[in-house]
């Protein structure tokens, strides 16, 4: 096998490997990406849940308010 062809190949071995490492970088980077987007949807749902809760409490202590004073006058 000439020189050259050595050569050739060993470069193409090289960047075959290099590529190789590339894909599964970004594949794992992608991973990542895709569990921290589904731990973030779900965080983000209970968030709103608890927001939805405490401003049904909110309403309930204002009626609560509201009866004491238009009972007994204003706080």
């Amino acid at each position: 096998m000439p020189r050259q062809d050595e050569k050739y190949w060993s470069r193409r071995v090289k960047n075959n490997e290099a590529a190789k490492r590339s894909r599964d970088a970004r594949r794992l980077k992608e991973n990542q990406i895709s569990v921290r987007a589904a731990f973030l949807e779900r965080e983000n749902a209970a968030l709103r849940q608890e927001v939805a809760d405490m401003r049904k409490e909110l309403g309930r202590c204002r009626n609560i308010i509201n009866k004491y004073e238009s009972r007994h006058g204003d706080l």
